[in-house]
């Protein structure tokens, strides 16, 4: 969203660069503006406030405190408290209750810091890669193989062990 006085200053900078030859999708090109946001600036009052900043409306079906409230004891009590949403809301319908839908559960959960790990077992620890090795020189990187070969008494092997310099 651009300030009126900024809106003013970049409708001066293109209508000067029109009046002196060039095209006004370049100039808004150069300027990183749409040659389609300028006209609609044109059109109406320079001065005019962007009409999208004078918007706030709420949702008619937005969690009230008390359903939120609600949400966060049912997932936070001691029979939900280790299941995920996914889980959750299922056992809640086998119940009959319906409290939110599995993705309001979701953004609840974030938006209080309470989604990360919710199970009762550690979690997860990032594991990284491990170093590489690189042999430059004999006798650095050994392979080996362990197998064994048939003999002409049936049911007896020979076990071969093999060790390889790579």
């Amino acid at each position: 969203m651009t300030a009126p006085e900024e809106r003013k200053a970049l409708i001066g900078l293109i209508n000067e660069a029109t009046l002196a030859g060039a095209r006004q999708a370049h100039a808004c090109k150069i300027l990183g503006l749409s040659a389609r946001t300028v006209q609609r600036w044109h059109r109406g009052e320079p001065d005019a406030v962007d009409g999208r900043t004078l918007r706030h409306h709420e949702p008619r079906h937005k969690l009230s405190a008390e359903e939120r409230v609600e949400l966060l004891a049912v997932a936070n009590s001691a029979e939900f408290g280790h299941l995920p949403p996914s889980q959750i809301v299922p056992r809640l319908a086998d119940q009959q209750r319906y409290i939110a839908s599995e993705s309001t559960f979701y953004r609840v959960l974030k938006a209080e810091k309470q989604l990360a790990h919710r199970r009762s077992e550690r979690p997860a620890h990032a594991r990284s890669k491990p170093r590489s090795v690189c042999a430059d020189a004999p006798n650095q990187l050994y392979s080996w193989d362990i197998t064994y070969l048939p003999t002409t008494i049936r049911g007896q092997y020979f076990y071969l062990y093999l060790f390889l310099d790579v």
